[in-house]
């Protein structure tokens, strides 16, 4: 279920969206998200846009394959609060794909709209050097193509 505000219009790029409820154990003693608790939530949903939207194992990449994606740059907006019990949607869109780095637009949505917008940049690194890599063919390449997707998937 997506979580759509009356002033909500469509994605300009392909978007991948995740519905929550705000869990009690992401918010402050003043009854509202804890801002660092929004970073845990779009760690997540990177975590299953890879795993669920591109279909490639997130825990493979780290694991076995031992390909990383750390974060190296995030700027963020926070616009609303959001209080435990809050019925949100998470998105994420591809902003730009490099060879070694991809930007994407993150964001948080109730139903009175935007709460929090971010732009986090991620470098694909190679985690026994911990060196900057090319992306991984299958992972450019599933990342391209859900780039070329025109509809909104969940």
């Amino acid at each position: 279920m997506t979580v759509v505000s009356p002033d909500y219009s469509p994605p300009s790029r392909p978007r991948f969206t995740k519905a929550m409820r705000v869990p009690f154990s992401a918010c402050d003693p003043a009854g509202i998200v804890f801002f660092a608790q929004y970073y845990v939530m779009f760690q997540n949903l990177v975590d299953d846009w890879i795993t669920e939207g591109l279909g490639i194992a997130y825990g493979d990449l780290l694991g076995p394959r031992r390909v990383g994606l750390p974060t190296v740059r995030f700027e963020t907006d926070f616009k609303a609060i959001s209080t435990m019990g809050d019925l949100i949607t998470l998105g994420l869109e591809v902003e730009q794909l490099g060879n070694k780095s991809l930007t994407l637009q993150l964001m948080v949505i109730g139903l009175d709209g935007v709460r929090v917008e971010a732009r986090q940049v991620i470098v694909c690194t190679n985690l026994d050097t911990h060196r900057s890599m090319p992306f991984p063919p299958d992972l450019r390449h599933a990342i391209a193509m859900f780039m070329a997707k025109s509809t909104e998937s969940a």
